[in-house]
């Protein structure tokens, strides 16, 4: 930049329009100054210097970005071009931030509820951007920014993914490996992300020995927990970091699911409350219901045919029974009454009927999750999550959902996708069959097996 003391210019108005009221700081590509734009009391304004061959595309990024509404974008008010000191210049009106991630960390490291904190609205923002093919590009603690104490990314960097930098003399620590072949992607924000966390949670941003080293080293005080996340993220392959689902999945609450209650005997049914959240409980308990139902119903059944049998002969004593079927049930003992407390099911008979196990399903297809190097080399022992799959007549999974996430939603995610993969062999039982599937995760591979429900 061409001044050396910008406070000079704090008397200075940009197109007869917006003054220069303050000095607010500078990089070595911008200068900030705090101004007063129309319909807001504050706004900061934002200078880079006019290249003629980037003048056109730049304009028409912000012009791009300014049409953009996320809650964790900062907002563009103005853009345009200005003559400052005898020098052209672009220039950018935007909201005023109170505070940046980059004025906190020189006093202080986030904790780790803090740096979740951070992290979820700017996945939000993150996630926005890449559904709609943009990608951020500089994602360093500057452009983490506090308005109205709300979570803010700065928005003047954001282009269309695949486009080359605009306005970025120098590349730095936050730019992906990839940036030097002036690649543009989703994959170059994660890398920025791993960076920013790190130095969040430490104060420091990692290091590497050399160019051409594949593992960063990470300062000694980052939380184990973020360990394992950061290195994926830091990953020189592009394809091995993570996406930005990946990460929500990663740091998002998972809903806890409340414990399943046996059903109660038919003849004093618990009603079941709907609960959105529970959706996977209650269908676990109506299933129970359903395998209890049949067994009451055939034992009603045959007393029935008893009872009816047992009628005819006291009304006709001297007929003959027609057919062989008829004879076999009138030479059965008759049934003794079964006690208040017996299951219904072995209500009929001296004995009750053995308990016939509901034996796994036959497996026709298993989908393993396909898990990164870099992920598999974040594992210490092992990861187990545990899927519940709603398979129908069929044998295709038609609904399934998380039951044990383990310590890992990006695992979680993975177990996930695959399970719905799975298919079983066809049932001729009309309703729907439930089934536990169970992942495991180690640095060597992944398993998966169906275990009991």
């Amino acid at each position: 930049m061409m001044a050396d003391d910008w406070t000079k210019w704090e008397s200075l108005t940009v197109n007869g329009t917006f003054p220069l009221l303050r000095f607010l700081g500078k990089s070595d590509h911008s200068v900030v100054f705090l101004t007063a734009a129309p319909g807001s009391a504050s706004a900061a304004i934002k200078l880079i210097p006019a290249d003629p061959l980037q003048t056109e595309a730049q304009l028409s990024y912000w012009r791009a970005v300014a049409a953009l509404s996320h809650p964790h974008l900062i907002r563009l008010f103005d853009l345009g071009q200005c003559q400052l000191g005898g020098y052209p210049f672009l220039f950018v009106v935007m909201e005023f931030a109170e505070q940046t991630l980059a004025q906190i960390l020189p006093h202080r490291a986030l904790t780790t509820d803090e740096a979740r904190d951070m992290l979820l609205p700017t996945l939000d923002a993150l996630a926005y951007l890449h559904r709609n093919n943009l990608v951020h590009r500089q994602l360093k603690p500057a452009n983490f920014l506090v308005v109205n104490d709300q979570l803010k990314l700065a928005s003047d960097t954001i282009s269309p993914a695949g486009e080359s930098g605009l306005g970025i003399a120098n590349g730095s620590v936050y730019d992906p490996p990839e940036a030097n072949n002036g690649s543009n992607s989703a994959a170059g924000d994660i890398w920025g992300l791993g960076v920013v966390i790190t130095e969040a949670l430490t104060q420091s941003p990692p290091t590497w020995p050399d160019e051409r080293s594949e593992t960063a080293s990470l300062p000694a005080t980052l939380p184990p927990a973020f360990v394992g996340i950061v290195r994926r993220c830091l990953s020189r392959n592009p394809d091995n970091r993570p996406t930005i689902s990946d990460l929500e999945w990663q740091f998002k609450p998972v809903p806890q699911t409340k414990p399943i209650s046996h059903a109660p005997p038919v003849s004093a049914p618990q009603p079941v409350v709907p609960d959105a959240a529970d959706r996977d409980t209650a269908t676990q308990e109506t299933l129970e219901r359903h395998r209890f139902l049949p067994a009451v119903a055939l034992a009603v059944i045959v007393l029935v045919a008893i009872w009816a049998t047992l009628h005819l002969f006291k009304s006709h004593p001297h007929s003959q029974q027609p057919g062989a079927t008829a004879a076999a049930i009138a030479s059965q003992p008759a049934a003794a009454p079964a006690p208040a407390s017996q299951d219904p099911s072995t209500a009929v008979g001296e004995h009750p009927a053995p308990a016939v196990p509901e034996l796994p399903p036959s497996v026709l297809h298993e989908e393993i999750p396909n898990v990164s190097r870099s992920a598999r080399e974040s594992i210490h022992g092992h990861i187990k999550v545990t899927v519940r799959v709603t398979v129908n007549r069929s044998g295709e999974v038609v609904d399934e959902a998380v039951k044990d996430p383990g310590s890992s939603r990006y695992f979680a995610r993975s177990a996930t996708e695959a399970a719905r993969k799975w298919t079983f062999a066809p049932a001729d039982d009309q309703s729907s069959r439930e089934w536990l599937l169970q992942f495991e995760f180690t640095r060597d591979g992944t398993t998966g097996r169906v275990i009991n429900r």
